[in-house]
């Protein structure tokens, strides 16, 4: 099962794109839907403040502790 490993943040501190425990770098959008497909695991959605669909690590809060790609 595939989980989300990193993430990579723009200079606003977003997160912008994550790399996965296989290995690839995938857009926040791709990984939204992989996990709306049950292809990424140990993560869930979620609506955000402006109503748009959020991912959230599983186990915490926040993507705070994961290592940046960059």
């Amino acid at each position: 099962m595939e989980t989300i490993d990193a993430v990579h943040r723009n200079h606003f501190g977003e997160i912008i794109s994550f790399v996965t425990s296989e290995g690839r770098i995938i857009s926040y959008r791709k990984a939204l839907r992989e996990v709306e497909n049950g292809l990424i695991h140990g993560v869930l959605t979620t609506p955000d403040t402006d109503g748009k669909m959020a991912l959230i690590p599983a186990a915490d809060q926040s993507f705070d502790h994961f290592p940046n790609l960059f």
